[in-house]
């Protein structure tokens, strides 16, 4: 069964972080997935504001990563990917913690070779799509200098 456990084996979002519950569905260039932890009041990407609308972004990055141990296979986690970029991001609501249900996260392979790949991704309450964007990893991140990438304050 492709569950939590199953999920928080193969990316490298442990405990807390692992945000997602389940995959509802995947084909080799498509993954839907389902979380209910944007309803966590200890949601570890919450503020004092709430959970914002773009942490969706973070879901929708899981869902990449567990579509990309789909594709090898299901095998355990080595390493992870780097968010390199989120483009034409739009969102229709402002925060997720005001959201009752289950969100439908939803990412589609556009491209990739062995160093990267691009997905089209989308968060969905209901019918209702709520976030949408493409975005763009790379694959290896041990070769990446963290150091310029923006932190978290």
């Amino acid at each position: 069964m492709l569950n939590r456990a199953w999920i928080e084996a193969r990316i490298p979002h442990k405990g807390e972080m692992c945000l997602l519950d389940g995959v509802d569905s995947h084909t080799e260039h498509e993954i839907i997935c389902s979380a209910l932890s944007h309803c966590w009041p200890d949601n570890p990407l919450r503020d004092e504001s709430g959970l914002g609308i773009l942490a969706g972004i973070e879901y929708a990055a899981q869902a990449m990563a567990v579509h990309g141990a789909l594709r090898d296979d299901g095998v355990e986690t080595r390493g992870g990917g780097y968010l390199v970029s989120a483009r034409d991001v739009t969102w229709s609501v402002r925060r997720l913690d005001l959201l009752s249900g289950p969100l439908s996260v939803r990412a589609q392979r556009l491209s990739g070779t062995a160093s990267n790949v691009m997905y089209r991704f989308s968060l969905h309450a209901g019918v209702d799509e709520i976030l949408s964007g493409r975005a763009t990893v790379i694959l290896d991140a041990t070769g990446v200098d963290r150091s310029i990438a923006p932190t978290r304050k």
